[in-house]
């Protein structure tokens, strides 16, 4: 099969939905697959045997594409879409897979080349925006009419979490519909620097990976740390966010030291996760369950998260310590595990026991793939391309 596969974000940056998107895209070709990836103009270039990769021109006045919804992100899209429009034109693939928002710049697609759509849905894009802005609130209604428009055109949802596959089953009962969680990453993580201090390798070592965007609660967690005693015993440690971060920011408290690593190659992230004693995840709110909380679990370490929907869909008290997005829950629940060595261990064993055999890569792959098998032929029939490939205005495969 032949996929036409759009990521409206910068490929390849380590982050989550650039990742999911290289899982998916490496499960197909694997499989047999041939894809042809499009994506914003931005981000560094990886091989994968049977993908071409087609950058969209980057927009005049737009740089640094920034997370979420903004103008730069509105002129990329119609960037990509314009290449988009120029690679179903020619012709010759069998389906498209529709990455978050671009499902609304395939459904046109779709028609012109009478294509089977895969909605690849990451979360509830309007939920976003009225968060982000409260004023789109009046606008709401029509933004959610959208949505349910582009599940019911979709001839497949793909959900990032069980709470958006039952959202797709409520505005699209008609939608085949499956859970693709997401799985821990792989790597040896020897290219991790050492992040314990070594003057203090008896301290708890707590550490937080990820972005440092509001909803992720690092400022809810900082507020727990600086609640601790004198005597907590307990370092803290986040990587992620800008480099300019963690030159700014840096933190003595009565309870515990904290420092601002800023970002590390994904290829840390395992042996980053080994040195830690806690695993920290703040998030305030949200429904789509974040990538690294597979890491986690699958790392073997006590895991302390926020008992919201976004972590309580995959964790529960048996793997985790989950508490109230509130400062004093979480430094209790800090303290908890800090003064528990037996319970640090239950947790982290029951959590990597539940990643190898819910949350494998192997269920991942197997997930997609049949999602595939059922998809309907083009109702045009495939067309083959002519094998010279793309006219050279598209821009060059990658």
């Amino acid at each position: 099969m032949r996929v036409l596969l759009l990521a409206p974000q910068p490929f390849f940056v380590d982050r989550g939905t650039p990742i999911a998107v290289r899982a998916v895209v490496e499960a197909l070709c694997e499989a047999g697959h041939s894809v042809d990836l499009v994506t914003f103009h931005g981000g560094r270039d990886i091989a994968v045997p049977g993908m071409r990769h087609f950058r969209a021109p980057r927009p005049p006045l737009v740089g640094t594409v920034p997370v979420g919804l903004s103008w730069q992100k509105l002129l990329c899209n119609l960037s990509l879409l314009v290449l988009a429009f120029r690679l179903v034109r020619r012709g010759g693939y069998d389906c498209i897979h529709a990455v978050e928002d671009s499902v609304f710049l395939a459904m046109g697609l779709r028609l012109m080349g009478r294509l089977p759509l895969v909605f690849d849905m990451d979360s509830i894009m309007s939920d976003q925006i009225i968060e982000k802005w409260p004023a789109m609130r009046p606008v709401g209604a029509l933004m959610r009419r959208f949505e349910r428009a582009a599940m019911r055109a979709s001839d497949v949802v793909l959900a990032v979490c069980p709470a958006l596959a039952e959202r797709a089953a409520e505005d699209a009962p008609g939608t085949p519909r499956h859970v693709l969680h997401d799985f821990p990453l792989e790597g040896s993580g020897a290219e991790a620097p050492a992040i314990r201090d070594p003057a203090r390798p008896d301290r708890l070592l707590a550490l937080y990976v990820g972005n440092l965007q509001h909803y992720q609660g690092v400022d809810l967690f900082l507020e727990a740390v600086r609640r601790l005693p004198g005597d907590a015993g307990v370092d803290v440690v986040i990587v992620g966010g800008l480099p300019e971060d963690a030159a700014a920011r840096g933190e003595e408290t009565a309870g515990a030291r904290v420092r601002f690593l800023g970002p590390m190659p994904l290829s840390c992230l395992p042996g980053l996760l080994a040195q830690a004693d806690v695993l920290v995840s703040p998030r305030l709110r949200g429904v789509n369950t974040p990538m690294k909380i597979y890491s986690y679990m699958m790392a073997e370490r006590a895991i302390l998260a926020t008992s919201i929907l976004s972590h309580t869909q995959v964790l529960d008290e048996s793997c985790a310590l989950l508490v109230p997005p509130e400062a004093g829950a979480m430094a209790a629940g800090l303290m908890r595990l800090a003064g528990d060595a037996a319970l640090r261990a239950r947790l982290g064993a029951a959590a990597r026991e539940r990643a190898a055999t819910r949350y494998s890569k192997a269920r991942f792959e197997e997930i997609l793939l049949s999602a595939y098998d059922a998809l309907p032929a083009p109702r045009g029939g495939a067309r083959q391309m002519d094998g010279q490939g793309p006219a050279p205005a598209l821009g060059s495969p990658r």
